[in-house]
């Protein structure tokens, strides 16, 4: 597969995905038949290395296939987003376990939200612990969790690692009750000391031994490009969805469809500047950081200020196009089960991840004026 064949199977997967994407959003969960069609696609494996039937793809490669697929459904789209990062910054270091990945279909899902214990153990590590927002995990077949290694109970070391675990051995509570990207299935996942062996316990993210062009970016910059993605996709479904509503409602006490209203066509034209303003931007600024990473040149701290800089204000584009065909859109925008009312509360959520977080302004605003970074995203 190359960049190109990835982008073509997204697109055919649009109206899958945009069909499903009501029922996913009701269960509370990605359906299995839009993740398997995914799997199948070999778009989880976007990012992996080429050892794991990946592509080891460009950052505008993934970022365009997460958005295709965000314009059918955010749900969807943020869940391949996590499988896409899981593979691309974990995969590199499954070198003494690579049968858990040799089935081309294998979706996995992880958690950094919580880091459990990783018990010394007769030669094996007994693994507990309550990973939280763990987007997909019942479409998956292996868990990757956070875990420290400990010996009597104390922490051998300050190292983190993950403990790869099978399905099967890990239980998934119900704990997604929430209104934005109801359809991640982000619940919670507890171990209860599963014995895990020493090659199932593997580098965290970004770490590894395995070829991967993926590693040769700094993790901060990596992991805020693709959550970018998803909030354009969504956008863009917000735009679409507008356009198709305003050509046939008869807002209330008036003889005009919506689309002949001067109110709706400002509306649509600020919410297509915005939108298409952001993400040239973002899209310039990801391949110049892309070519400068894969040149063997450090990335400076001016461009990881400028990474994060574009994609907190493309987040907010994002938004800001919603909110503007929305208001446009009157009340049609908040009837359940409207593509409008899902889209709404589901773009808002992606600016909540810390990676895209408005407050990382100020800090790359630091750096922009000669100052040390003071968060971690940026070090």
């Amino acid at each position: 597969m190359n960049p190109e064949t990835a982008i073509r199977h997204a697109k055919s997967l649009v109206e899958v995905v945009r069909s499903d994407a009501r029922t996913s959003d009701e269960n509370r969960q990605l359906s299995q038949s839009i993740a398997n069609a995914m799997a199948v696609c070999n778009l989880y494996r976007i990012a992996a290395p080429q050892e794991f039937n990946g592509l080891d793809a460009d950052s505008k490669t993934q970022m365009r296939v997460l958005e295709i697929i965000s314009r059918g459904s955010g749900a969807a789209g943020w869940n391949l987003m996590i499988g896409v990062e899981i593979f691309g910054l974990l995969a590199p270091s499954l070198c003494t376990c690579k049968d858990l990945l040799a089935d081309p279909l294998t979706i996995m899902a992880g958690s950094t939200a919580f880091v459990g214990e990783a018990e010394a153990c007769n030669g094996d590590h007994r693994v507990s612990g309550q990973w939280q927002f763990v987007s997909g995990i019942h479409n998956a077949d292996v868990f990757g969790a956070t875990v420290r290694l400990t010996q009597k109970g104390k922490a051998i070391d300050d190292t983190l690692y993950y403990a790869m675990i099978p399905k099967g051995q890990y239980e998934i509570l119900d704990t997604w009750h929430v209104a934005g990207l109801r359809g991640s299935g982000s619940h919670d996942v507890k171990v209860n000391e599963v014995s895990v062996p020493p090659d199932r316990i593997v580098a965290t993210l970004g770490h590894g031994n395995m070829r991967s062009k993926q590693l040769n970016l700094p993790l901060g910059v990596r992991l805020t490009f693709n959550k970018v993605a998803v909030a354009l996709g969504i956008a863009r479904s917000g735009i679409d969805a507008f356009c198709e509503l305003a050509s046939g409602k008869v807002p209330r006490f008036s003889t005009r469809t919506l689309y002949q209203r001067p109110f709706a066509h400002q509306a649509v034209a600020r919410a297509e500047a915005r939108l298409r303003g952001a993400r040239a931007a973002m899209y310039e600024h990801a391949e110049q950081v892309w070519d400068v990473c894969q040149s063997g040149d450090q990335l400076s701290y001016h461009d990881r200020a400028i990474a994060h800089i574009l994609a907190c204000d493309a987040v907010k584009a994002a938004i800001e196009s919603v909110n503007y065909v929305t208001e446009a859109a009157g009340t049609s925008a908040n009837v359940l089960g409207s593509p409008l009312e899902r889209i709404v509360r589901d773009v808002r959520v992606v600016q909540q991840h810390v990676t895209v977080a408005p407050h990382h302004m100020e800090d790359a605003g630091r750096v922009l004026l000669g100052m040390e970074p003071r968060g971690i995203l940026l070090m």
